[in-house]
């Protein structure tokens, strides 16, 4: 007979291993199992029965030392896949007991990997997976809370009970259960006690979907069972030099890019139909779901012209307001635009369309609601304890404890998840100063062991997240939004770098953004905005990108920054992005940038389509459409972004004047451009520019074109050099330069003098 204490433990779920009690137990005799002892607590039982599978018998269970607990001997050598017949509430029902599955999935393997922080896709051990054990369909469940008492699975298949389904402890603090007849799309959360008795319901940190907000359960999920259709992409990829590629990057919220408010959404993104206002939009109006997001932004996109679509953090959060940046479901794709799958198929069409996708991850910090990762066991386990380096407190969020193996572990295998089970071809890691300095936006903090500001644990981590995605997924991009001036950011790991291969040029950004702001006549004293970004260009892979950060807050929209009438205003945009385009590093700028939005992005709200009914928007998104094709066909403006070669400046001295020219190579010696950006409106009849080489330099674009809504001052397709030698080269050309407006020129070597004459 057990012992009463045994059995209160276990009423009382105070028991770190279950299994020792409750579940089937053999009786030897003489060294052979000739009977077995089954126990079974059971909270909304009357009366129990064991079903055996063997002989199809039912035995009776008595109750001992607690009306719920129940317990028989069985006369039998094997038993196994036992049934409880459970009458309770009036009526009976049939079910495996949870406590006959003994074997567990985790090997110690698996936890000492964990332990050291070093278990690439623990994924697919912690959480709740769908699998077959002895025979039996089921879920098995497992997650780390190495400072609780006690942890419990917690459903709608057992009423939010915490005494059901108690889950063993091992060796690291990792809980496990196996729990038959539980199926996807099971919602559960896990109940969390510490040693005071305390209880927190929490949501699974390695939950593969999650519900819609403002419910906070997590859902069992099945990842294994789509079926890809883009390996010639992702071989592809694998083959790729990333760098030497274009890449031109749309960067999306989800949420606010389209609702569902119009029956014919394709119609309002060309501009055709009655416009419907923002305020107007109907009562109904929901978000798009992936499939229907695959059948609008998909398109979309790919008549733009570009190469790659960001999406803001993609992974479930609670709060619209957050733009996604407040994670609680590290391990799921939200649930507002649909399921697992459907974010897979989302993918899986933009990778046919040969479109890449990128998403931003957020490592820095998480929220502190109540069913997420903070406090998460009755401790602070994943975040620091200290305040002065586990918390920001301009966010209200708390920071991970970097120095903590599991820690590190979860957020490295979180990397890789999203390129092994969504297939993404790269993430933007948000906010990275942040975790490389304890002194960011701290009035207290805590210095480093050598007394200095720098976090060395955090550096550590980003060192081990990039070097270990770079050896699974070689193709892929790994880009820093990095502020501030650490060193060797996108430098291998191997040298002492970071291990990026790409960094947002914050400095280009600020540079640019406040020339542009100025009236041109005050350009001519700034003429260093423009060029001070070539100075430091090549110490890192720079991304030049024109976010969503620079159209909220008040910065005003990319139109409303521009100074002059309305002609300016877009003339000057035209610049700006021609500008860019032309400029050594990688692209990208924000949804709604496009077609010439007046007001500032609103996450609450649809980006503006109705105003593409009007000319010159519409001429706007031609524009970018035109610009990407001019990019992608060139390969001196994407090439050698990365090799002093690649860029040459022409006169960069013109600050009277606000021009500044500029030649651009391809790794093909004879492949080159020439770019002359004229920042006023005052046009230029006869401007001069040298050119290393006589013949004819092709017009191959011209911002201020009048199917871009420009003055469509320009040089009739091209010209001819003269033999006159300017700028220390040998040749020139002489050149009208249209008001704020970017000429990008090419030698025709076909084209020869004889055939004009």
């Amino acid at each position: 007979m057990i012992a009463p204490e045994q059995v209160n433990k276990i009423v009382w779920n105070q028991h770190h291993d279950p299994f020792e009690v409750l579940g089937p137990h053999p009786l030897e005799e003489n060294g052979k199992v000739k009977s077995w002892i089954v126990r079974a607590y059971l909270p909304q039982a009357e009366k129990a029965w064991v079903i055996c599978p063997t002989n199809r018998k039912e035995y009776p269970m008595q109750s001992v030392h607690h009306p719920n607990f129940f317990e028989c001997k069985i006369e039998v050598d094997e038993l196994a896949n036992y049934q409880l017949r459970i009458r309770g509430e009036g009526h009976d029902r049939v079910m495996y007991d949870p406590y006959a599955f003994r074997s567990p999935v985790l090997t110690d393997f698996d936890l000492h990997l964990f332990s050291e922080g070093n278990h690439h896709r623990i994924y697919e051990k912690m959480g709740a997976h769908p699998m077959e054990m002895n025979g039996v369909q089921g879920v098995y469940f497992a997650v780390w809370a190495p400072n609780a008492r006690n942890v419990s699975v917690i459903g709608q298949f057992n009423d939010w009970d915490g005494r059901q389904h108690q889950m063993r402890k091992r060796e690291n603090g990792t809980w496990e259960l196996f729990i038959p007849e539980v199926k996807p799309g099971t919602i559960y959360k896990y109940e969390v006690k510490n040693w005071e008795g305390h209880i927190y319901e929490k949501a699974d940190p390695y939950g593969f979907q999650h519900e819609v907000r403002p419910q906070t359960a997590s859902i069992v999920a099945d990842l294994d069972s789509y079926q890809w259709n883009d390996e010639a992409w992702m071989e592809k990829r694998r083959m790729t030099e990333t760098l030497k590629e274009p890449i031109s990057v749309y960067e999306v919220h989800l949420g606010s890019w389209l609702h569902r408010a119009y029956e014919e959404p394709a119609r309002y993104l060309r501009g055709e139909g009655d416009p419907v206002q923002v305020a107007e939009l109907r009562p109904g109006a929901r978000f798009l779901t992936y499939y229907e997001l695959a059948e609008e932004l998909i398109p979309y996109v790919k008549e733009l012209g570009y190469t790659h679509i960001e999406l803001l953090p993609v992974a479930e959060h609670p709060f619209d307001g957050s733009w996604g940046y407040q994670v609680t479901g590290y391990y799921a794709p939200t649930s507002r635009f649909g399921s697992p799958e459907d974010f897979m198929y989302f993918v899986d069409q933009c990778h046919q369309n040969g479109i890449g996708v990128l998403i931003d991850w957020v490592p820095g910090h998480f929220p502190k609601d109540g069913h997420g990762l903070a406090f998460f066991d009755g401790s602070h386990l994943y975040e620091y304890a200290d305040p002065r380096i586990g918390e920001h407190k301009e966010w209200g969020t708390l920071v991970f404890n970097y120095a903590r193996n599991e820690v590190r572990n979860f957020l490295v295998a979180n990397a890789l998840f999203w390129f092994d089970k969504y297939h993404i071809d790269g993430m933007r890691v948000d906010a990275v100063a942040s975790m490389l300095y304890l002194d960011y936006f701290r009035e207290e903090w805590l210095p480093n062991e050598y007394g200095g500001r720098e976090h060395l644990a955090a550096r550590d981590f980003i060192c081990q997240v990039n070097s270990v995605l770079f050896s699974y997924y070689p193709g892929i991009l790994s880009i820093a939004e990095e502020s501030t001036d650490w060193p060797m950011v996108s430098w291998p790991t191997y040298v002492g770098g970071l291990g990026f291969n790409l960094k947002w040029n914050m400095g280009w950004m600020h540079d640019m953004l406040d020339y542009f702001h100025m009236d041109p006549w005050f350009r001519q004293f700034h003429q260093n905005n423009v060029t001070f970004s070539m100075w430091y260009n090549h110490s890192e892979n720079y991304m030049l990108a024109l976010s969503h950060d620079e159209v909220v807050h008040c910065k005003s929209s990319m139109l409303g920054k521009m100074p002059g009438d309305e002609w300016q205003k877009y003339a000057n945009v035209r610049a700006l992005f021609t500008y860019m385009f032309c400029h050594p590093g990688k692209k990208t700028m924000f949804m709604s940038m496009e077609i010439g939005q007046w007001n500032e992005w609103n996450v609450w709200a649809d980006l503006e389509w109705h105003l593409l009914q009007y000319d010159a928007h519409q001429q706007l998104k031609h524009f970018f459409s035109s610009l990407n094709a001019l990019y992608k066909s060139q390969p001196a403006l994407y090439e050698k972004d990365y090799e002093e070669s690649g860029f040459e400046w022409i006169d960069c001295s013109d600050n009277r004047h606000s021009v500044v020219s500029f030649m651009r190579r391809s790794k093909d010696d004879s492949d080159w451009l020439i770019t002359v950006c004229n920042f006023t409106p005052q046009p230029h009849s006869h401007y001069r520019v040298g050119v290393p080489e006589p013949g004819f330099y092709a017009e191959l674009f011209n911002s201020d074109s009048g199917e871009f809504g420009g003055s469509n001052m320009g040089n009739l397709g091209g010209k001819w050099s003269e033999d006159w030698s300017f700028h220390n080269r040998p040749y020139s050309l002489d050149l009208c330069l249209p008001p704020l407006g970017v000429l990008v020129l090419k030698l025709d070597r076909e084209k020869k003098l004889d055939s004009v004459e």
